[in-house]
């Protein structure tokens, strides 16, 4: 046919039938099923079965936070009197049944303890897991899990062997420690006075140490022999000393000035007592060094802001000597500083609130500002987002008494909003007021619109001036215009609104207004000209680029095609060279 006019195509059709009769004749592996329409409802992708999910303990929640303190009282009782009972017998004997019901009742809140962290949530892909096998898993995977079962180990039943007066056979119960360092760890996170509450808890640690060392110190002194020397413990059979309260407080007395290094103890005699003693020296340097010192740096960091802010005050007041500034304005400056402080203004909201997120530090803003925002009544109407943009924009700021907040004339760049205080609009002497402003009201929203037409332009058409200290919030005109941007009907119903409030006081042109209404929609139409321009362009950019692409791609393809063709294209010619000499043509 056709291919014997073309030399070459021949065998590249019968390349390609034999092609064709390969991919005819090669075996699927997995042939496709027919499937009946009346069951194709059970031959669709297959529905994993959803896990069961469980009551979970949120790490992060108020339940869980009351459940470490619940868990941590067991454990500073064992912490606690563990040590005490076993080193002094009379405590023991005294109110054995007692500490038996505590002891059991500690042990079952230990074992309620592991329960509750086997519906303890964690977050996976930053979500909270609630399924029960996974659950455990991870629980019994920590070293936590191991700890846990040997300080609920029943080393009690050595009590049928030895007694019940050797109470430290339960010392295994101290190893749940580790929840007590959880609670003050989130207790410091919750509190609203971290570092009170770290304080108090190192003096908590150092009473522990002494109080371990003062049992230690008795029981030492019972093992050489009461009133042996002068270093041990008296003699007991002496009335005075007899008694269990004399014991605790005599062996605490002296742990207390040795840890302490304060000295002014006998001096030991026997080598035990000269061990023991070196042992506390090294205790007490090592241990209460780090204390004493983390105490130091923490009444540091609370007197930290009040330094740097008697740091600024003391720069001002340099500078104020420096250029004879006169002393009433001195005093005036030196007060308002005293102010800031004693009402706890001399924080920087911007600067505390920076490390957190955008959406947090939204959300704060709103909180605390927007209905004071929604109180001015050109923002009443305004959509949510505005006013979401707007909170972010206020600035807090302190007026002293007598500071003018604006003036007559006054070019208009802020409005005010009074969270605090009291304002009065006075004449030009300062003295006469003509109305007195109070909290959440507002002035100065219609020159930062500046709106067309008006007759005062943007500047301040009275004087305001503070009578105590006030509290303001600022909103800039840059920072509401740059808001506007991406509201342009709220501009305009700001705008309408601002006219309204003007054309009710007198003090809007209505021609010149109309005139630069029409000037404002041509300025629109241009500007909506060249919005539509460099879409296009934007457009033909990408269409270039789309281009480029689709001819780099057929460029490929076609590469492909001539590796597979020009093998089946290189045909040997000779038989037909040797047909033509033959024939004679």
């Amino acid at each position: 046919g056709e291919s014997d006019s073309y030399p070459g195509i021949g065998p590249l059709v019968v390349y390609e039938k034999n092609l064709v009769v390969h991919r005819e004749m090669s075996p699927t592996k997995n042939p496709p099923k027919a499937i009946n329409p009346d069951c194709a409802a059970t031959h669709g992708p297959p529905t994993r079965q959803r896990k069961k999910e469980i009551f979970v303990i949120d790490p992060s929640g108020n339940l869980y936070y009351h459940w470490l303190f619940c868990i941590t009282l067991p454990v500073m009782y064992n912490w606690t009197m563990i040590i005490a009972r076993a080193c002094f017998d009379e405590l023991n004997h005294n109110n054995l049944e007692m500490w038996l019901i505590l002891d059991y009742s500690a042990d079952f809140i230990y074992m309620a303890d592991m329960f509750v962290r086997t519906r303890t949530g964690y977050l996976e892909q930053g979500l909270l897991l609630k399924e029960k096998s996974k659950l455990k898993k991870r629980y019994k995977e920590t070293s936590q899990f191991k700890l846990d079962l040997l300080s609920i180990m029943p080393t009690d039943l050595l009590y049928f062997k030895f007694g019940l007066n050797y109470p430290e056979i339960r010392i295994n119960r101290l190893l749940r420690i580790s929840r007590m360092f959880e609670f003050f760890q989130q207790t410091e996170t919750r509190t609203n006075y971290p570092n009170i509450f770290r304080i108090s808890n190192l003096v908590m640690y150092i009473i522990i140490i002494i109080h371990w060392n003062a049992c230690m110190y008795f029981s030492l002194s019972k093992a050489i022999g009461f009133g042996t020397d002068t270093w041990v413990y008296p003699n007991v059979s002496h009335p005075e000393f007899g008694r269990l309260a004399r014991k605790y407080v005599y062996s605490l007395y002296w742990s207390t000035l040795t840890l302490t290094t304060i000295g002014e103890t006998p001096p030991p005699v026997q080598d035990t007592e000269y061990w023991f003693v070196v042992v506390d020296f090294l205790v007490g340097v090592l241990i209460f060094a780090t204390i004493v010192g983390n105490i130091g740096s923490m009444i540091s960091n609370m007197n930290a802001a009040r330094e740097e802010f008697q740091a600024k005050i003391d720069a001002i007041k340099q500078y104020m000597q420096f250029r004879n500034v006169s002393k009433d304005l001195e005093k005036r400056v030196i007060k308002w500083f005293d102010y800031l402080w004693t009402n706890k203004k001399a924080v920087n909201e911007r600067e505390v609130l920076k490390f957190l997120p955008d959406k947090l530090r939204a959300e704060i803003a709103i909180n605390v500002h927007l209905e004071t925002l929604k109180k001015v009544q050109i923002f009443s109407d305004c959509e949510a987002g505005l006013l979401v943009e707007l909170v972010l924009k206020l600035q807090p700021q302190v007026y002293s008494p007598g500071d003018y907040i604006c003036r007559k004339g006054d070019i208009g760049r802020e409005m005010y909003i009074i969270k605090e205080g009291k304002l009065a609009v006075v004449a030009d002497d300062g003295v006469t007021q003509f109305v007195v402003l109070s909290d959440g009201s507002y002035f100065g929203e219609i020159s930062i619109l500046n709106i067309k037409g008006s007759k005062a332009g943007n500047r301040r058409t009275a004087n305001i001036r503070s009578l105590g200290y006030s509290d303001l919030f600022c909103l800039h005109k840059d920072d509401l215009m740059e808001a506007l941007i991406e509201y342009p009907e709220a501009k305009t119903l700001l705008e309408e609104k601002g006219k309204q409030i003007l054309m009710k006081d007198g003090l809007l042109d209505l021609e010149q207004a109309n005139m630069k209404r029409d000037t404002e929609n041509l300025e629109q139409k241009v500007s909506q000209i060249e919005g539509m321009l460099d879409n296009l362009q934007t457009r033909f950019a990408k269409l270039l680029a789309e281009y480029s692409a689709a001819q780099q791609k057929l460029k490929i393809r076609l590469r492909q095609v001539e590796t597979i063709v020009k093998p089946s294209l290189e045909y040997d010619f000779s038989d037909l060279e040797e047909l033509q000499r033959t024939s004679g043509y």
